[in-house]
């Protein structure tokens, strides 16, 4: 009979914390031309859509969506995620599809999540964001701050990259040079927001 070691559960864990750890994204901090151009964006805002109709169709299609991947996001929660992600998306010149698939890969819809990096809420935005480009006083569960900074940092990234969307993405994750971070978002954008 063949024995096998006994493994240290201690051990385990540690060791999948570490690869946790190891994968876990850190975004870079901006340079002062980044950072005054991100002030700027963050300042402007305006309404989303064209017509009632367009957001009700809109609304409901992604609601639903969002009940798929996220059952236990409250409905009146999903539409308060969906307005936001609407409104910060087209204030940013984003695709507020791409917007939620990058919150689904990043959160899974979770405002109140923490990245073994520390990154923060529906977008995971790193906590030196607040100094950045807002107050210390901002809080990133708050969904309203998360998603507008979250939408500008990844529009000036398109910006950095020359609107290639895949660096972007991969900068907005910090895993700049690299496409699997991109691919997971792309893969729920093709099977869920897109279908």
């Amino acid at each position: 009979m063949v024995r096998l070691p006994l493994i240290n559960v201690g051990v385990i864990i540690v060791l999948l914390l570490a690869g946790q750890s190891l994968m876990a994204a850190v975004q870079e901090k901006p340079d002062q031309a980044f950072r005054v151009k991100l002030a700027k964006l963050i300042k402007k805002s305006s309404g989303s859509f064209e017509d009632r109709f367009e957001a009700e169709v809109w609304l409901l299609e992604q609601a639903l969506r969002i009940a798929k991947v996220a059952p236990h996001i409250p409905e009146d929660e999903r539409l308060a995620i969906l307005r936001l992600v609407h409104r910060e998306a087209k204030n940013f010149a984003l695709d507020p599809l791409l917007v939620l698939a990058l919150i689904n890969v990043e959160s899974n819809f979770d405002q109140f999540a923490i990245s073994s990096a520390g990154a923060r809420g529906l977008m995971q935005v790193m906590p030196f964001w607040k100094k950045e480009i807002g107050t210390p006083d901002d809080s990133l569960f708050d969904m309203q701050t998360n998603i507008r900074y979250g939408c500008a940092i990844l529009s000036l990234y398109l910006e950095k990259e020359k609107q290639n969307t895949t660096q972007a993405l991969a900068r907005y994750n910090g895993s700049k040079g690299q496409d699997w971070y991109p691919m997971r978002v792309y893969k729920h954008m093709r099977k869920t927001w897109h279908p």
